[in-house]
């Protein structure tokens, strides 16, 4: 069993908190306090860097391996590695989220894709929008999704 490591910081849409691995990015999720390991790895250390230029405005895609687990749904792994394709300034919606994910019937499975991604931002379910252009749920929250989207110069209704 591989040591777990976690470095949080605070950006502009709250306090991030990385989890890894010894080489490989394991989750992104919000927390409501600023903490690191003892020791970092380079992917963590990496991954905070390549974050704060994205909130600067000075990055559009990520450089960093990713570790999704084990135990995900075939589907869900297919739709977010999907997500993780979608470029800076452009959307999807949730039913072509779904047919690039292997069956296009499965909106609301891509919606659930969505709202369990582990590595929000990095693997952008932020630039997944409703069928009319329209936000939808964020585990951040929408204030979040909007702050995001505009940083990246996407309309939505």
């Amino acid at each position: 069993m591989s040591t777990k490591y976690f470095l949080s910081f605070k950006t502009p849409v709250g306090i991030l908190e990385l989890t890894s691995n010894d080489t490989a990015l394991i989750g992104i999720y919000f927390t409501k306090t600023v903490k690191e390991s003892k020791t970092l790895p380079p992917i963590l250390k990496s991954a905070k860097k390549q974050l704060l230029e994205y909130f600067d405005g000075k990055r559009k895609d990520f450089d960093l391996l990713l570790d999704f687990g084990a135990g995900i749904s075939p589907f869900r792994l297919k739709a977010w590695k999907e997500m993780a394709k979608i470029p800076f300034g452009k959307t999807y919606t949730y039913g072509q989220l779904a047919a690039k994910a292997g069956n296009a019937k499965a909106s609301r499975a891509a919606g659930g894709a969505c709202n369990k991604n582990p590595f929000m931002i990095v693997v952008p379910c932020h630039r997944v929008l409703g069928s009319n252009g329209s936000l939808t749920g964020y585990a951040g929250g929408l204030n979040v999704k909007k702050f995001l989207l505009d940083l990246e110069g996407i309309s939505y209704k």
